[in-house]
């Protein structure tokens, strides 16, 4: 049976010194992830002063980061002008801390969002579902009240596959909540919650699992994120979204 402590289950066979050990050198990351998601923000809010305004923003964390939502645009002869936002390792709190950098200052006519798979955790304990809806219905009332023109397209989270093999020592805790149940229940709150601001909530993930519902281990680099074959199934399901089709 897995043993509980302070960083969440513990898996079979890992003690509370490793489990410390694990959280030391996960803290170190991070701090490091902090730094470069800074830098970041920096670059965003440089590039949007010259960025034309009313074009097509994808925004969110790592899984819109790591979208080539521009090369693939510009091969399907795409004109308008599109913006990639995202950044990784982004919680829908430092989403609404850096809403300007990642939405706002845009002012986008179209937006396609992606965000709160990083709420998924269990340092956010048995609320997280609560505490990831309330954070999304701020960034969704934000979007109303300063850009009442925008059409607004919440992106259903992805499938995830937690049985790789070689899995990263992180998606052992990853794992525990960002799963096939919870990620089913909380689309179905995304849609709910789209459907309160009269936006758009759009699921594009058809050709991304496999027989078992599970996200195609062709297609991921280690259960979550994806290789950009993956994303040639997202852009051909989101075409019509963008296009007007």
């Amino acid at each position: 049976m897995d043993k509980e402590n302070s960083f969440g289950k513990l898996p079979e066979g890992m003690d509370e010194e490793q489990a410390k050990a694990m959280k030391k050198m996960g803290d170190a990351m991070q701090a490091q992830m902090r730094q470069e998601q800074n830098k970041k923000v920096k670059n965003f809010k440089q590039l949007n002063a010259i960025a034309k305004k009313g074009g097509i923003l994808f925004t969110g964390s790592s899984l819109m980061e790591q979208f080539p939502v521009c090369e693939m645009c510009m091969d399907a002869g795409f004109m308008e002008p599109v913006y990639n936002r995202g950044i990784g390792g982004f919680t829908t709190d430092d989403f609404l801390e850096n809403i300007d950098a990642q939405l706002l200052d845009l002012e986008p006519s179209k937006i396609f969002i992606n965000i709160g798979t990083n709420d998924m955790g269990p340092q956010y304990g048995e609320n997280w579902m609560g505490r990831l809806l309330n954070n999304y219905r701020a960034i969704l009332t934000q979007c109303k009240e300063k850009l009442p023109d925008a059409e607004v397209y919440m992106m259903a989270y992805y499938p995830v596959n937690d049985h790789m093999p070689d899995r990263p020592f992180y998606s052992t805790f990853m794992f525990q909540v960002r799963n096939k149940k919870n990620l089913a229940l909380v689309n179905a709150e995304m849609e709910k919650l789209a459907a309160e601001f009269g936006y758009h909530f759009i699921n594009v993930n058809d050709g991304l699992t496999d027989e078992n519902g599970d996200l195609k281990e062709e297609y991921t680099i280690e259960g979550i994120h994806m290789y950009p074959d993956a994303y040639r199934h997202v852009f051909r399901n989101l075409k019509p979204y963008l296009m007007g089709e």
